[in-house]
């Protein structure tokens, strides 16, 4: 268990670096013509020049600050380092969306150890909204001010809000499992990346639901939401931060719900 002094200098140095990343992304947000470089072999997966000159500035941050500590990020190698825990980036979460200028990816920044995810920050520069949590607590900031963060309390699946970032979510499959869920919902929505988890933290909505992430899509979201009171797992009801497939939600009771038609339906 870290100390409240380390936790608050994670923090700070968190900030500082997530100051810097806003800095280096916002003058390329939409932008015409933005050069782009797609990485997948097969499909779209885009990187842009924000995305990559942020993680730099984030990693000169870190490394100056916490020499010690491990970095793990998705546009460079592996830094190990010696002290147990390990920064894990996503300089822009939701690349898609920045280069069709939504304003719904965010920087994403965590600190795990080898038992997962202990501090997260969500970030979104373009509307300044900024979400943290850790053992410390939960909150936000941002154009109203700061306010503490706190997952909606318990409902019905059929009053539920659910988010996806993709339709289709990941195979056929696990399309079909999503499905079978957001029919059971109020209200199902797509496409908002790491925002959607910045929403179950913020007591907005009850589920966000997806296949395929790595674990630099997740570290972050999974610490702020667990503060906030929220629960995150992958769709077996395990650990979440190796990526895959992944559930989370406002609280145990939903979550529940919402795992045993995942389960039902992988049978």
């Amino acid at each position: 268990m870290l100390s409240d002094d380390t936790l608050k200098t994670i923090d700070a140095v968190a900030q500082r670096a997530a100051d810097a990343a806003r800095s280096t992304i916002l003058p390329f947000f939409r932008t015409r013509d933005l050069a782009q470089e797609n990485k997948a072999e097969n499909g779209f997966d885009p990187v842009t020049q924000a995305d990559r000159g942020a993680e730099e500035r984030i990693r000169e941050i870190i490394r100056d600050a916490r020499p010690q500590d491990s970095i793990l990020g998705e546009e460079f190698e592996a830094y190990a380092g010696t002290s147990g825990l390990t920064w894990v980036l996503d300089p822009i979460d939701g690349t898609r969306g920045f280069i069709s200028g939504t304003p719904t990816w965010g920087v994403l920044i965590a600190v795990s150890d080898e038992n997962g995810p202990i501090y997260g920050l969500i970030d979104q520069p373009y509307i300044g909204e900024r979400f943290i949590g850790s053992p410390l607590g939960a909150h936000m900031s941002g154009p109203h001010g700061s306010s503490a963060l706190a997952a909606r309390g318990a409902r019905d699946l059929s009053e539920a809000t659910v988010f996806t970032t993709f339709p289709e979510v990941g195979t056929a499959a696990e399309g079909r499992a999503f499905k079978a869920v957001s029919d059971r919902a109020n209200l199902t929505r797509y496409g908002m990346d790491c925002y959607a988890y910045a929403l179950v933290a913020a007591g907005q909505i009850d589920l966000v639901i997806e296949a395929g992430l790595h674990p630099y899509d997740v570290h972050a979201p999974i610490a702020v939401i667990q503060a906030a009171g929220g629960i995150v797992t992958n769709w077996e009801g395990g650990p979440a931060h190796d990526g895959g497939r992944v559930l989370a939600a406002a609280n145990p009771e939903i979550h529940a719900q919402a795992l045993k038609i995942l389960q039902d339906m992988a049978e």
